[in-house]
């Protein structure tokens, strides 16, 4: 197992992800303990010591699971991590009743990494406000010893993250951000990445395959990366490329069976970051995936001036081609932002005037494809 410095710690580049464990009869509420025991303690055999958790996973049974299967191991031989769930805005006057439940449901008394979870558009605000009392409580845990290292994750755009790093930055030791072969440009995680290093905090790795997405390519890219690393499966590619990026610390990944950790162990027993010729490659399979159904907007704006509605289509169609990207209902990502927008305007406030499209450099029917985004998002 490879091993990254953190101040005075050695933790394992792959961490244990609690996201996605193995479940009863496809229940995401029902884990399956025994298996979480089994995998857990070959996780600790082969050298895996930061493990993964947070209020929410798996119907708010993924913290309990963890518990009780890390239980069964010397407390200082694992880092357990978990996070304050202000991605649901109900709980922002929670903080001491929520983090008291978590050890409670951990028995771990202690935390060696806390979170503050999922900072984005949609709660930017609440988490500034002071009237929550959250960053002072969590501060007086970790001078108490009940919290280790203080950090946070995001899905947000890099002003929030910004904003967040403006007000509290100072007490940040390290930040949780989605990176990925796809986001490095997609999502601009390497702009994430910059941000955080001009603040010093190293990086940790959510998301490193999608969910399991940047797995399912076309057979003809398959091939072609198979003829350059023969021995390497498409996953071990994913990790490959996160292993060229110096600033991370921790990749985690959420395994749901033991084929899927003992294949990831296996590929994080050495460091092989993918070369020129490697990252060209990979290249070219982003760009056919983004290639597919997305739509060429540069944000050149000229759109946004002839609206009537005085609606941010650029944003909206940077959205959209996130909800291509990801299939299904358009993902957390698009909903989440369209969420925090006025009713007047999200998608589905587009009057199909054409004004827009008129002015577009890049021939886009916008007012078609914001319908298809509005349908997108109604399921």
């Amino acid at each position: 197992m490879l091993y990254k410095k953190f101040k005075d710690l050695e933790l394992s580049a792959l961490g244990f992800g609690a996201m996605r464990l193995p479940v009863v009869d496809g229940d995401d509420t029902r884990i399956d303990q025994d298996a979480v025991n089994e995998m857990v303690d070959y996780a600790m055999e082969q050298g895996i010591n930061y493990y993964d958790t947070a209020w929410g996973y798996h119907g708010g049974n993924s913290e309990l699971a963890m518990g009780a299967a890390l239980a069964r191991h010397p407390r200082e031989s694992y880092y357990l991590a978990t996070k304050f769930p202000g991605y649901d805005l109900s709980n922002m006057d929670k903080v001491a009743e929520i983090f008291e439940r978590q050890l409670e449901k951990t028995g771990a008394g202690y935390f060696d990494f806390y979170l503050i979870h999922n900072v984005c558009e949609m709660n930017i605000d609440e988490y500034l406000n002071p009237a929550h009392g959250i960053m002072p409580y969590l501060l007086e845990q970790k001078a108490a010893g009940r919290i280790r290292h203080l950090g946070f994750s995001a899905h947000g755009a890099i002003p929030v993250m910004e904003r967040f790093l403006d007000a509290y930055g100072e007490h940040m030791e390290f930040c949780q951000i989605q990176l990925n072969f796809l986001d490095w440009e997609f999502q601009d995680a390497k702009g994430k990445v910059e941000l955080l290093k001009k603040h010093g905090l190293p990086v940790w790795v959510m998301e490193p395959v999608r969910g399991g997405k940047l797995a399912q390519i076309a057979e003809a890219d398959v091939e072609h990366l198979k003829a350059l690393r023969p021995d390497e499966s498409i996953v071990a590619w994913a990790f490959r490329f996160i292993q060229g990026v110096p600033e991370v610390c921790v990749t985690l990944s959420g395994m749901s069976n033991m084929e899927q950790l003992k294949e990831n162990i296996a590929t994080f027993g050495e460091d092989k970051p993918l070369d020129g010729e490697e990252s060209a490659a990979l290249q070219a399979v982003v760009d056919k995936m983004l290639g597919r159904g997305t739509v060429p907007c540069t944000a050149c704006h000229y759109c946004t001036s002839h609206c009537p509605q005085g609606l941010d289509i650029p944003k909206l169609l940077e959205m959209y081609n996130e909800a291509i990207v990801t299939g299904g209902k358009g993902g957390f990502i698009p909903s989440m932002f369209v969420g925090t927008l006025p009713e007047d305007k999200r998608p589905d406030a587009c009057i199909g005037c054409g004004s827009c499209a008129a002015v577009c450099p890049q021939q886009i029917d916008i007012p078609g494809t914001l319908a298809e985004f509005a349908a997108k998002l109604a399921g």
